[in-house]
């Protein structure tokens, strides 16, 4: 690897300059990405980037869910509209789990063919910690100033303040439940993810051949599984064994992927992407006719996030197209810094901004928050989420 040129350039106005002459670029092929047209190759690690794209519309789902909460920017607005699309708009929960089921899509085609051994599943843990902390790291380094004034100057009982911080610093709230603060409410998912990245060559080792057999056996467990765990009385705020079913569920879509490419099925992806697309919008934005069935809707959507995904990666049509474009690829980069980012942000603005903002309408404000975590994302994974990436999994290589 080549070593970076020094320069008399301040990192950030680099990272600034990166970013704005990337940006010019990448409109001007938004609609077009390289390579567009070119028959799908069937290479297990073959870059699939509509689902990076895809990345950045849930990362915004994500947020624009926690700005339609009570006394948010957006309740007023969201109120208006039809009961269909209120429920649609403030679904961005639900994007969280396709998030789950395309972590374990990705990782089944990063590493479906990887040789285990133990220099190897200490650069995989390490890489998969790279991945997650250097950006939940700086997140709390956000909120900090609000994390101090609620332990320290909140009068906390000094267990109190060991509870959260050790929650917080050990990615532990995916499996303590609610702790009475909001400083970063995305971050339990992390928990999971943590938790999945365990797991993953163990589930690679038991589903890793793509016969039909252990791919319908994957699919069953992926269904039952949150059924057991219920019928066992696990504690629902255990969310890492509850949501491992999406996890597995996207491994079994990596194996039907590539079961579709040995047919030569290349054609359907609009079909499947289409279909289950507007399905899943159906289900999220009526979910009074899933009431009564053994299945939440998290389960339910889990089938339509398989398809939604194996049919990206096949590609075809517009909208494929357009998330495979440039622009959104560069922003699916980023979207881990706005999910893991957006939260501690939006303690500053709405505290110091939002209601001295000149903006003519809280919706207006939210626009420009919702701007603004996007300009800060992109800066922060170009100066902290890249670079500590690169820099943690050299280290790595060094030692093993």
């Amino acid at each position: 690897m080549e070593k970076p040129v020094r320069s008399s350039t301040s990192a950030g106005e680099t990272a600034c300059a990166t970013i704005a002459s990337k940006g010019l670029a990448l409109v001007g092929q938004a609609i077009w990405p390289a390579g567009a047209g070119q028959r799908p190759t069937p290479q297990r690690k073959r870059h699939l980037p509509a689902l990076t794209g895809l990345r950045f519309v849930l990362a915004i789902w994500v947020i624009v869910h926690h700005l339609t909460g009570k006394g948010m920017m957006l309740e007023p607005w969201v109120q208006t509209l039809p009961a269909g699309l209120q429920s649609l708009v403030r679904g961005g929960y639900l994007a969280v789990g396709t998030f789950f089921v395309l972590s374990g899509f990705v990782l089944a085609r990063s590493y479906g063919e990887k040789e285990w051994d133990r220099s190897s599943l200490f650069c995989y843990g390490v890489a998969r910690i790279a991945r997650v902390y250097p950006g939940y790291l700086l997140s709390l380094v956000i909120v900090s100033p609000f994390i101090y004034r609620s332990l320290l100057a909140g009068g906390s009982g000094s267990s109190r303040r060991v509870e959260l911080l050790t929650n917080y610093g050990l990615v532990l709230q995916g499996w303590t439940g609610s702790l009475g603060v909001g400083w970063n409410t995305p971050a339990w998912s992390l928990s999971c993810k943590l938790f999945f990245y365990l797991c993953f060559p163990l589930l690679l080792m038991v589903f890793a051949r793509r016969t039909w057999p252990r791919i319908i056996v994957a699919a069953l467990v992926s269904i039952v599984l949150p059924l057991m765990l219920a019928q066992l009385h696990v504690p629902w705020w255990w969310k890492p064994f509850y949501h491992t079913a999406d996890f597995l569920v996207g491994i079994v879509a990596s194996h039907l992927f590539d079961v579709l490419h040995e047919v030569n099925f290349h054609r359907i992806g609009i079909w499947l992407y289409g279909v289950a697309g507007s399905v899943g919008a159906l289900m999220v934005a009526f979910p009074q006719y899933l009431r009564g069935s053994s299945l939440d809707l998290n389960s339910s959507l889990r089938p339509v996030n398989v398809a939604i995904l194996i049919g990206l990666a096949i590609g075809g049509g517009l909208p494929a197209r357009l998330l495979s474009s440039r622009l959104l690829k560069y922003l699916g980069q980023a979207s881990y810094s706005m999910y893991i980012l957006h939260v501690p942000l939006l303690w500053w603005y709405s505290r110091y901004m939002w209601r001295h903002s000149p903006a003519p309408s809280p919706a207006a404000a939210a626009a420009i928050y919702i701007v603004g975590v996007i300009v800060v994302s992109a800066l922060a994974f170009e100066l902290v989420e890249e670079p500590a990436n690169r820099m943690i999994r050299q280290w790595a290589h060094g030692k093993s």
